[in-house]
């Protein structure tokens, strides 16, 4: 097989202040999985195929060849006596409901399964949801354009809508709380199930109740076909900075970063600002190259650590260069920015090459395999990323030098105090 390198009782949907008290706590920073966007965003997956187009790094997707062996060390017979209590006594309640298919059930154990590992990246897709997740990674379908995730008390959030999106042009922004999408109350929903209900054909509208501040809500949005944006430079001559906002890391992204990076040496900038604010990922590769051109050629960027497993990869600096002499970097990173996005800042920040402003990014880091079980599939962890002075992604993301909010009334207001912060580092020096 070729392998083509790319790199609870209490309800918050029943009484809206109690939503509100939860979002107050941490935000779940290990699930982020599902993004609405037009473009494969499964942040840090790894995929690859026979004639495809994305992998993030060389773990192919897999599938012919797996054992089917039992293991003789399980006991099975408390599952095989549950499964034959409902086969021979299970009696419907519902006049709506039939019973599940064998098929069904084989699928609802190996879900059962997955669970157990307690791994929120690890997922089991029966056929249909197999079929959705490879859309979402080829980008062949509509949508609204939002990251979207869980809160650590499970309640479905807005992470961040895309820029020019139908998300954003509705007015959705990031912390806003979704209490139930087209009526239908999102207690208890994973993020699988809700893209199911947000996702639809273009033209077509979704609405959201969502919770924000003190207010409920309700958010139509018309569905689109996504055009994601890639990079954007911008160079205010009063301050002499550079700035260049990458929104995901595709195929072509570190194409696009050389030519900002040959625009800023036309104009004589010494001062640059990356932008990764919800960015939440893309090629591996991409990250890499655009690191090359701030780190010495041989210099780690990021490992992947399979814990013995098997031996680790090192991705390295390839020394590109280009970079001024004396270039002043800041790196604006959000909780939206995961997966690529922290490899890259990770590594700039262990190499004293940039300073971060922000807030802590997502902690997206670990490896996934897709792994293909008849028309279903598997997407189990099987490595962590490192940054060069080894921490682990995962366990906090990536920590700002110098924090700086952003609310959700700035949001709203079109205000950007983080961006102030960074001209004001760049321009002062503190």
């Amino acid at each position: 097989m070729d392998e083509v390198p790319f790199t609870e009782d209490e309800s918050a949907f029943d009484a809206a202040p109690v939503a509100q008290k939860k979002f107050t706590r941490t935000m779940q920073r290990a699930f982020i999985f599902v993004l609405i966007l037009g473009v494969g965003f499964a942040a840090g997956l790894t995929v690859g195929a026979s004639g495809g187009t994305r992998v993030f790094s060389n773990i192919p997707l897999i599938g012919d060849g797996l054992s089917a062996e039992p293991d003789e060390s399980l006991d099975f017979a408390d599952f095989w006596k549950a499964y034959n209590v409902l086969n021979t006594r299970f009696v419907q309640t519902h006049s709506t409901s039939s019973p599940p298919t064998k098929q069904e059930i084989v699928w609802s154990a190996i879900q059962g399964l997955t669970s157990a590992y307690g791994d929120p990246y690890t997922t089991f897709f029966p056929p249909e949801e197999a079929k959705v997740f490879q859309e979402d990674i080829a980008g062949n379908f509509d949508g609204i354009g939002a990251e979207i995730g869980l809160t650590k008390d499970a309640i479905l959030t807005v992470i961040a809508p895309l820029k020019e999106s139908p998300a954003e042009r509705a007015g959705l922004v990031p912390g806003d709380l979704i209490l139930s999408i087209n009526g239908k109350s999102t207690e208890n929903i994973s993020v699988e199930e809700a893209v199911q209900q947000i996702r639809g054909k273009k033209g077509t509208t979704v609405t959201f109740t969502i919770y924000r501040g003190e207010k409920t809500l309700e958010i139509p949005v018309v569905r689109d076909v996504i055009n994601v944006p890639t990079i954007n430079t911008e160079y205010d001559t009063k301050t002499g900075i550079f700035t260049i906002a990458l929104y995901t890391f595709t195929a072509n992204s570190a194409d696009l970063f050389d030519d900002a990076l040959e625009e800023m040496r036309a104009k004589g900038a010494k001062k640059l600002i990356i932008d990764l604010r919800g960015n939440p990922g893309g090629y591996l590769d991409a990250a890499v190259a655009i690191g090359s051109h701030f780190l010495p050629s041989g210099t780690a960027i990021v490992t992947e650590d399979y814990k013995g497993n098997e031996e680790n990869i090192v991705h390295k600096s390839s020394g590109s260069g280009g970079i001024p002499a004396g270039l002043q970097t800041v790196v604006l990173m959000n909780q939206g920015s995961a997966s690529a996005s922290e490899i890259l800042a990770g590594a700039l920040q262990d190499e004293k090459v940039a300073t971060i402003i922000g807030t802590r990014s997502f902690g997206k880091g670990s490896v996934q395999e897709l792994v293909k079980i008849g028309k279903a599939s598997l997407k189990v962890t099987v490595a962590r990323w490192l940054t060069p002075s080894g921490r682990s992604i995962s366990n906090d993301g990536v920590q700002p030098d110098i924090k700086a909010d952003r609310t959700q009334e700035d949001f709203i207001a079109k205000k950007d105090p983080q961006m102030d912060r960074a001209i004001q580092f760049l321009t002062t020096g503190s």
